[in-house]
């Protein structure tokens, strides 16, 4: 059964209606969420959806209305709404995650309890709707798992129930903790409590677009016009299948995708490298590797490049910017083609040592002792580590012969 995936892109900031806008124009009936909402034991509300633009660009922007005024609500009173409605129990387990994360943000900003903490903006029955809508969409739609962008966050101040506080809110930047943010470049709020809260609860990872097939697309829009277009992207697809290792056709040779990063550093202590290596292959790395370059003002600097499965390649990049001083790197993706290998062990006077072994097909066109297996063991038996070479390869190629069928007079085996 096929995995069907989100992917929000948060090129301008994310609110939680800009979350339920592109949730709407990605599919999501409105009536359909209208009446999923109003399952929750809250009224004296609307909710509107309404196509607009924004720098030119086209989405929805939803509006939720609401009479209530100065209404403040603890974690334990928002839990109670959500736990008292009939919502499918996903739908209240992941509104009530979120709203833990709100309070749990609250309270380390304020140096408070969870419990004592007073939800003011995001207490409010817009805001309920906002988190329990969000979650419902994408029950509805039937996502299965969510991935994010990283998140520009915009700078300046904003004027709330605590005051003036800079962009981002002290609370937005607690809940992105650990989240790769940028672009303090709009003097705006981009990101609000609600969105942060809804965002970091629900993806589970953040970087590139994970292998889709895209089948829907929407636009959330915020209420402001921006220098930039003021909308949330949101792409619904398929998970694509991943790339494996396959014959390539009756060629002999194998097949897979891999990701290159590749980063430009001039400025970072030489001894660095061997930690810096050791951890790239511990965090997945298939190969690392570089390669002396003149950089501008012609500074000498080093290229470091790693290869690496999609899979691992957010955690590759944490360790980039964790262990080097780089502030960019560059990805691409490369097909490799490749000889099946086997890694076997074979028996030499000196002791045991591994091998690769390369084929195409059925013929062997490389052997290669293991050169730490070949270390170990002359340092062991005081002898030359050529000879433990030579005696492994040796011991290879006989157990080679030895494993290969042999033809009889009749051209059987």
């Amino acid at each position: 059964m096929s995995n069907r995936i989100a992917y929000i892109d948060c090129f301008s900031g994310i609110s939680g209606n800009m979350f339920l806008g592109a949730l709407v124009d990605a599919g999501l009936e409105i009536r359909q969420l209208r009446t999923e909402l109003a399952r929750l034991p809250v009224n004296d509300y609307t909710i509107e959806a309404e196509p607009v633009r924004r720098r030119g660009l086209r989405g929805t922007h939803v509006t939720v209305n609401v009479e209530e005024q100065g209404v403040e609500r603890h974690l334990t009173d928002v839990e109670a709404i959500i736990q008292d409605s009939n919502l499918p129990e996903p739908v209240k387990t992941g509104s009530r995650a979120i709203f833990r994360r709100l309070a749990e943000a609250e309270a380390a900003v304020h140096g408070l309890p969870v419990e004592r903490v007073h939800f003011h903006e995001v207490g409010a029955v817009d805001a309920i709707v906002d988190v329990v809508g969000a979650v419902i969409g994408l029950w509805l739609l039937q996502v299965d798992q969510v991935y994010a962008s990283p998140v520009r966050v915009g700078r300046g101040t904003v004027t709330c129930a605590h005051g003036t506080l800079p962009v981002p809110a002290p609370a937005t930047v607690e809940l992105l903790r650990g989240v790769p943010i940028y672009g303090r470049d709009v003097e705006a709020e981009l990101v609000t409590p609600t969105g942060a809260a809804i965002l970091t609860t629900l993806a589970e990872g953040f970087g590139t677009a994970p292998p889709m097939e895209v089948t829907h697309i929407g636009y959330g829009a915020g209420t402001r016009e921006l220098p930039i277009p003021n909308l949330l992207r949101l792409s619904i697809g398929e998970e694509a299948a991943k790339p494996e290792t396959r014959p390539a056709n009756s060629t002999g040779y194998e097949q897979d995708v891999v990701t290159l990063i590749e980063a430009n550093i001039d400025d970072m202590n030489p001894q660095w490298y061997e930690h810096v290596m050791d951890r790239l292959f511990e965090t997945g790395a298939l190969d690392v590797f570089l390669t002396p370059i003149q950089m501008k003002q012609n500074r000498p600097a080093t290229k470091l490049s790693v290869l690496v499965e999609e899979e691992h390649q957010l955690p590759i990049l944490d360790a980039l910017f964790a262990e080097t001083t780089t502030i960019g790197v560059r990805t691409c993706q490369l097909e490799r083609w490749k000889l099946a290998r086997e890694r076997i062990m074979v028996d030499t006077p000196y002791g045991s040592v591994g091998v690769k072994v390369a084929r195409r097909g059925d013929k062997v066109l490389n052997m290669a002792p293991e050169h730490r297996d070949c270390k170990r063991v002359a340092k062991e038996r005081s002898v030359p580590l050529k000879e433990v070479h030579e005696a492994a390869v040796a011991a290879a190629l006989t157990r080679g012969r030895e494993e290969t069928p042999v033809a009889n007079d009749k051209g059987q085996t």
